[in-house]
Parts: C-alpha cells; sequence; structure tokens
C-alpha cells in the first residue's frame, strides 16, 4: 500500500517520477483566473484561514452543502472557526473529490501541515495557519511569488478603468509576477438582460463616447480594446451560454435589436440572436488586429437555484453542467471569422465532458496557418479539473491531435493559495505520459519526453502568448 499523499502522489512507474522531478519546480504561467487584482495592488493579508481558503470558493461551498452544513456556516455569518471546523468534517469523508487532495497539497505547501485533514484535528490546523497568517510577511505577494507565478491573467470588465493593473504594474515590486488584465466584454453581448441598457451606459462613459446605436457602440468597444492593449492586454474571455450562430444575420439586424433593446422592448430569440452572432464575429476580426488570444467557454448552465440566487448571489456554487448542443454553432462562429482571415488564435472549454471528442477534433479544423497550436483546447475545465477529467482530457488531445503542443494548466481560481492546482496536474501529466512509455507505446528516450513535458507544463503557454508589454 502506498502512504498518503508522499512525495510520489499519483506517480506508479519511475518514468513518471523521472519527469516530474523535471518539471515540477517550472515557474507557472496562469493565463486565465479570477484573482481579485485590488488585492494584489495592495498586498493584502488575510484575518484567518477560513478568510483566505473558504472565501468566495464555490468548490468548497458545494461540497460543505453536500454534507449539511448550514448555510450560515458557509456564506452566512458565523464565526470563522465554526465555518472551518465545518468543512474539516465535510473534508474528512471526501474520498475521491480532488477537493480533498488540493486541500491537503495546499497545507502542506503553505502551512507545512502533513496530516489528514479531521474533525478531531481541526481546530490544531485552523491554530497552526492562523499562527502564519499572523505573520508580517505572509500576504499576496508572498503567496504568489513562493508559488513560482511568471504572471497571471485576471478577467476584466471592458468599462473597468483597470487603476489596479496601473498601481501593479507602476510598482513592479521584485518577485510579484506580472498582472495582465482580460477583456471579458459579456455585458456588451447580453442584450437580452435587463441591464443592458444601463451597461452600455457605463461602457460608453469609460470610453467617452455616448452609446447611441450600433457604430457608437462599436467605436466605444474599439476604445476599450485599444485601452487594454495599452495595459498589457493579450487575451479575451467570453462565456458563450450556449453559442448561437445565425448565418443569415446581418449588421442591419443587429442594429435594430440594439435599437430595440436601448428602449427597454421585448427582443426575439432570432433578433437575440441576430445581434450576439455579429458582435461575436466583429469582436473576433478586432482581437486578430490585436494579435490577442481569444477564449470561448461553454456548456455551462448558470444560476440554476433561483432562491439560493436571491438570498446569497452569483457565483456562490449553483451553476452546472449544460447539455445544449453546440457543436454547429461553435464551427459557424470559428469559420466565420476564419473565412474572413480574422480568426484569431483560440481557445475552446467546455463544462460538459461528452463534448471532449468533438472540441479535441474541432481545434483540428482550424489548426494550421504555420503557428504551432494556433488553436488550442483549453486545460480541463471547472468541474473536469480532476483527476479523471485531466486524464481523458490529456488521451483525447493525444488521441485527435498534437498533446505535445498544447498550452497546459490554469487556475481558474478566486484563491491565492490555489496554485498547488498545478503540481496536481503536473503530476497526473508525469503519470500519464510514463504510462504510456512503461507499457511499450513511446520510446523511453528522456530527453525526448523531458522536452514534451515541460513544454506542456510551462514552455508552450509561455511561447503561446510571447514577450509581455
Amino acid at each position: 500500500m502506498k502512504a498518503f499523499m508522499d512525495e510520489h502522489f499519483l506517480l506508479r512507474n519511475n518514468t513518471a517520477v523521472e519527469l516530474y522531478e523535471h518539471i515540477r519546480d517550472l515557474p507557472i504561467i496562469d493565463y486565465h483566473c479570477h484573482l481579485d487584482p485590488a488585492a494584489i495592488a495592495k498586498n493584502a493579508r488575510f484575518r484567518s484561514i477560513t478568510e483566505l481558503w473558504l472565501g468566495g470558493d464555490h468548490y468548497k461551498w458545494r461540497l460543505m452543502r453536500h454534507n449539511g452544513v448550514p448555510e450560515s456556516h458557509i456564506t452566512g455569518d458565523a464565526p470563522d472557526h465554526e465555518k472551518f471546523a465545518a468543512f474539516c468534517n465535510t473534508m474528512q469523508d471526501a474520498i475521491g473529490n480532488p477537493i480533498y487532495h488540493w486541500a491537503h497539497l495546499e497545507l502542506k505547501k503553505y502551512f507545512g501541515f502533513e496530516g489528514a485533514i479531521t474533525s478531531d484535528n481541526a481546530a490544531e490546523i485552523y491554530a497552526l495557519c492562523n499562527s502564519k497568517i499572523e505573520k508580517e510577511d505572509f500576504n499576496v505577494h508572498s503567496l504568489l511569488k513562493s508559488a513560482r507565478v511568471e504572471w497571471l491573467a485576471t478577467t476584466d470588465d471592458p468599462a473597468d478603468n483597470l487603476e489596479h493593473h496601473k498601481k501593479i504594474k507602476e510598482d513592479n515590486v521584485a518577485g510579484v509576477p506580472k498582472v495582465m488584465p482580460t477583456f471579458r466584454p459579456g455585458g456588451a453581448l447580453e442584450i437580452e438582460k435587463p441591464t443592458y441598457a444601463a451597461y452600455m451606459k457605463r461602457l460608453g462613459e469609460s470610453a467617452a463616447i455616448t452609446i447611441t446605436d450600433w457604430d457608437s457602440l462599436k467605436a466605444a468597444l474599439v476604445s476599450r480594446i485599444e485601452f487594454f492593449t495599452k495595459m498589457g492586454c493579450q487575451i479575451s474571455d467570453h462565456s458563450l451560454e450556449p453559442p448561437v450562430f445565425d448565418q443569415t444575420a446581418t449588421d442591419d439586424d443587429a442594429a435594430c435589436a440594439m435599437a430595440k433593446a436601448l428602449k427597454g422592448e421585448a427582443l426575439s430569440v432570432k433578433e437575440i440572436n441576430a445581434y450576439k452572432t455579429r458582435l461575436l464575429s466583429w469582436l473576433g476580426g478586432e482581437y486578430h488586429k490585436q494579435n490577442w488570444v481569444m477564449q470561448l467557454h461553454m456548456a455551462v448552465q448558470r444560476n440554476n437555484n433561483s432562491r439560493m440566487l436571491k438570498l446569497v448571489g452569483a457565483d456562490t456554487g449553483f451553476d452546472g453542467v449544460s447539455d445544449t448542443p453546440f457543436s454547429q454553432a461553435i464551427a459557424h462562429i470559428l469559420d466565420d471569422m476564419e473565412s474572413r482571415d480574422s480568426l484569431p488564435r483560440t481557445v475552446l472549454y467546455a463544462l460538459n465532458p461528452t463534448a471532449d471528442d468533438m472540441l479535441a477534433t474541432m481545434i483540428g479544423n482550424f489548426a494550421g496557418r504555420g503557428i504551432r497550436g494556433r488553436m488550442q483546447w483549453g486545460s480541463a475545465w471547472w468541474f473536469n479539473d480532476n483527476k479523471t477529467g485531466m486524464q481523458k482530457h490529456l488521451v483525447a488531445l493525444a488521441n485527435h491531435g498534437l498533446l505535445s503542443a498544447f498550452i497546459g494548466m490554469l487556475t481558474d481560481s478566486r484563491s491565492f493559495i490555489s496554485y498547488p492546482r498545478h503540481e496536481y496536474f503536473r503530476r497526473i501529466l508525469a503519470q500519464q505520459l510514463g504510462e504510456w512509455v512503461e507499457n511499450g507505446e513511446f520510446p523511453h528516450d528522456m530527453n525526448r519526453l523531458n522536452k514534451i513535458a515541460g513544454d506542456i507544463a510551462y514552455y508552450n503557454v509561455k511561447n503561446y502568448f510571447g514577450e509581455l508589454k
């Protein structure tokens, strides 16, 4: 029997162990996360392990709800030590869940705790962690430095003034990673939402352009894209729920839909789809001009529990997998941009694992142009970033394309101590490569194997985005 989460955790053969040793300490590039740039700018500290570990982490909140923990001890106002104890009580029985592994990896890395989390030692762990958190050098900057983060990309609204990114850039603290914004124009695309008109006003104010029609909307977005570029942005991000594409839609159709929405009039599904089709198509061209990377997140079904949405708000653990088919729509979206020679380098993600083979083959449809890994199926996302999901992802990429061109792991996290997820991924990657070698499916050429593993863990993503501005 193997020891509990020892140095060979998830590594089951000698080749895997050797590969992991090679990639273990490579820097981290976190090309998609939800970390708070304000916390980085002010080098935030934390009142307790509860704030640091459980604050904003809807992964953990969902698990606690499964265990019958009352909302007062999840998102409510229960004391920190009681919330922490409730989490430990949940964790001790979470066999097979990735959060069990992540939590232990995080405790080991940042707090030196190597035991198993239980209700019995919850108070001990709480005291240990808080004793370290209270030290003056325990802050956001030290956490990022200790994780060897080279750069990270936050997720930002086009109307944001990026004041915190500006401060981070100006302060230029030694050892603190570069922080780039990501352009996420969901508010501009979500014409069906009651907040649309108010968002157009906010977006216009940020661009110093009054948005009254289709042309002024595009002018405002160009202004914000140029501003984001000056602030170092190289990435856009879209959550398409679901992806839509109307092949008959024209810019005039989009303009008419927008005019109705600004007046508060109801829109038909066709009008909504026409607007989204033409705006996303146009945005892709603008990203291509800036040499940005476009990310498309799909197959998520958000805010399923309306009662809890009213009580605790969005992004609190009530989203799930969508089973709405989208292969035709995403193919049309990509083909529309490619046919106009305006398809940027693109990273696709889907929350539904039944789309794995579809996405693994979809990126091959638009690969080429002399760019290695031009189209990417992004890291196993959200409900898929577990051991099984990562293994399936790596195998499907290898089955249908060139795994060695993959740009690797990201955190997609709001937590400053989530970077052991990269360790988790690198262990799974090393084991998968090692398994193929030990089974005689690939030569035991460690120079070649180390190159492949190192590229996936770090060098591919570094080269994909190039030197930061």
